[in-house]
């Protein structure tokens, strides 16, 4: 088994470390304290078509692969774990199911300028009384005419408070359960369609989110993402793809929570030595070091089995599950190593512990990230 990058991938690696570094690591604890949207930092993403990554270029996009788009998501989460999701919700949210299920008039007006980041787009799954239970979705869609009428709320949604389209989904039949749901592309304009302010959240606090509210909102028939009655299928082959982009966001704030660890470890001195010296950090450190690479490998065979175009279902929760209980782990681990100045604001090792708790909650918590795993085990 070959575990060399390709050249492309260590050039978008190396793109993406380099604009952390210079972008993002020096103004995201200003984010995050003023809850602040990186408007500088989206621009750029877009400028350096990150926004798209596995897009064709003919759509807009990089048209790089999937082992790309991971690599360059754990560098911006790096930097940035807000920067980061809001990349990843772009990417694997929005863009990808429009390139996998949309007709070529939607792709042409729903994808092509929000994979060259002219305009960002968000997905709309969760509602207040359907979360891990997606088919639990109450927003119905009612079709009269050349067009559906919706109504309905979805909370949660990150990007909302700045999307200028949305993946919807809705109820066509209720009758039908799970297969009554179908999905729409919306654009945020439309007549109805009502965004409240952003979410105050513990963590990831620039990555706005926000609840959106449908009052009669009017979407065309051929605004239809797949066929009616498509819409789970829709949302569960996304996820699928955007659990990889979590796992790497996770990936990258346990990165960052590592090194700067490792570095204060080396600078605070006790009874004589620096800290890293003493066998109790050490090993804490070799634990972390060891995990990290572990969650790496599972994130990068859920990306290449993508690319390969073949099922990755299973592979893509286990990168989740493990990567994001991981960060918590290791942030948690470099907070005490940093001892009361992990505890202050005046350091990043409290901000990664925050960042890092919402992993293990947002495109599938933990446990139906188990659901997923132990389901395809007993199939066998």
């Amino acid at each position: 088994m070959n575990f060399e990058l390709t050249e492309v991938q260590r050039d978008i690696q190396k793109l993406c470390r380099d604009f952390a570094a210079k972008e993002l690591i020096p103004n995201a604890r200003q984010w995050d304290e003023a809850h602040a949207w990186p408007e500088s930092a989206v621009k750029q993403l877009a400028e350096l078509s990150l926004l798209a990554v596995a897009v064709p270029e003919s759509l807009g996009g990089a048209g790089l692969d999937n082992v790309c788009y991971a690599l360059s998501i754990e560098e911006i989460s790096r930097g940035c774990a807000s920067t980061g999701v809001i990349m990843s919700v772009n990417n694997s949210l929005y863009c990808d199911p429009v390139m996998k299920f949309g007709t070529e008039a939607q792709k042409r007006d729903f994808l092509v300028p929000f994979a060259r980041g002219e305009k960002l787009g968000c997905f709309g799954l969760t509602e207040p009384e359907a979360g891990s239970d997606a088919a639990a979705q109450q927003t119905t869609a009612v079709k009269k005419g050349d067009h559906y009428v919706i109504n309905g709320s979805k909370n949660w949604i990150t990007v909302g408070p700045k999307a200028d389209a949305i993946v919807l989904f809705a109820m066509t039949d209720k009758s039908a359960g799970h297969k009554g749901i179908s999905a729409f592309l919306i654009p945020t304009s439309t007549p109805g369609f009502n965004r409240q302010k952003p979410d105050k959240k513990m963590g990831i606090c620039g990555a706005w989110s926000c609840t959106i509210y449908l009052e009669d909102v009017k979407v065309p028939v051929e605004n239809m993402l797949g066929k009616e009655g498509d819409g789970f299928k829709v949302a569960m082959s996304t996820l699928d793809g955007g659990r990889i982009g979590i796992a790497a966001q996770a990936l990258g704030i346990a990165r960052a929570a590592y090194e700067e660890a490792v570095q204060y470890s080396g600078e605070r001195k006790t009874f004589g030595k620096p800290i890293r010296e003493h066998q109790a950090i050490s090993f804490m450190l070799a634990d972390m070091a060891t995990e990290i690479d572990a969650a790496r490998l599972l994130v990068l065979r859920a990306a290449l089995m993508k690319d390969k175009g073949v099922r990755h279902g299973p592979e893509s929760a286990m990168a989740k599950l493990y990567a994001s209980e991981m960060a918590s782990r290791v942030t948690n681990k470099a907070l005490q190593i940093h001892g009361g100045m992990g505890y202050s604001k005046e350091l990043d090792a409290e901000r990664h512990v925050r960042d890092a708790r919402i992993t293990e909650i947002y495109e599938g918590t933990s446990e139906i990230q188990r659901i997923v795993i132990s389901a395809s085990l007993l199939k066998e």
